[in-house]
């Protein structure tokens, strides 16, 4: 065998290797996903999401430090704040909007083992249709599969944290007879549901703003199966 020709194959293999591999990258997308590893993808990221919120959110001031997602009063109240204030009310507003929030920060840890259970147990049927729906296409399904389920979870813990003030009784007896009337949304006629609504509202935002990190850096995760799924929709 000619020597150059020899020497030549190593190369020849090396070089046949790099073309084939940046080949495969350059073809691998969605399509070419698994069922099971786009399932395990859509999985993860959503447990990597939802232990992300509840850490931002369970915590002291973790709603009401945070503008994004910070309760404030409900319907008309609201909207009468300002006047409370001037009428020497101020203290008790800042009560109540303080124990909403508060109530929210000691609602969100109590969906951990809820949420990662429904996590776990979920069956994705298209998570491939999933997982390409959008910047914020997998926290809204999971939002469409628990919400009531942490709703009922989160309500007695809400309750319990609001029945501290005094004013939330007389809020609730005045704004039930307002909404009969169409003056006060029915959601929001009641603060124990119209908190339990907006810690969700909150925790799902901020489950929702992981996956936007895991979408855009999905190998800043250190997990081969984010790199892997979302790497592909990139």
């Amino acid at each position: 065998m000619d020597r150059r020709q020899f020497n030549s194959l190593p190369w020849l293999a090396l070089g046949t290797a790099a073309w084939l591999y940046a080949a495969e990258a350059r073809a691998f997308s969605l399509a070419d996903l698994s069922n099971a590893d786009a399932s395990k993808g859509l999985k993860t990221a959503l447990e990597k999401g939802a232990l992300a919120a509840i850490g931002n959110l369970g915590k002291v001031d973790g709603f009401l430090g945070n503008p994004q997602v910070r309760i404030p009063l409900p319907g008309f109240l609201n909207d009468a704040s300002q006047l409370l204030r001037t009428l020497g009310q101020g203290e008790r507003v800042d009560e109540l909007l303080t124990s909403l929030n508060r109530a929210a920060e000691a609602a969100v840890p109590q969906s951990r083992d809820l949420l990662l259970n429904a996590v776990k147990s979920m069956t994705v049927q298209d998570a491939k249709g999933i997982l390409g729906g959008g910047n914020t296409a997998v926290t809204e399904f999971f939002s469409s599969k628990t919400r009531p389920a942490l709703a009922t979870k989160f309500l007695p813990v809400v309750t319990q944290a609001t029945a501290k003030v005094g004013l939330v009784d007389k809020y609730n007896s005045v704004a039930g007879k307002a909404s009969e009337f169409g003056l006060v949304k029915k959601e929001d006629a009641n603060i124990q549901q119209y908190v339990t609504g907006k810690a969700l509202d909150g925790l799902f935002f901020m489950i929702s703003e992981e996956e936007k990190k895991i979408r855009e850096n999905p190998v800043g995760y250190g997990s081969s199966i984010l790199t892997k799924v979302f790497g592909a929709l990139q």
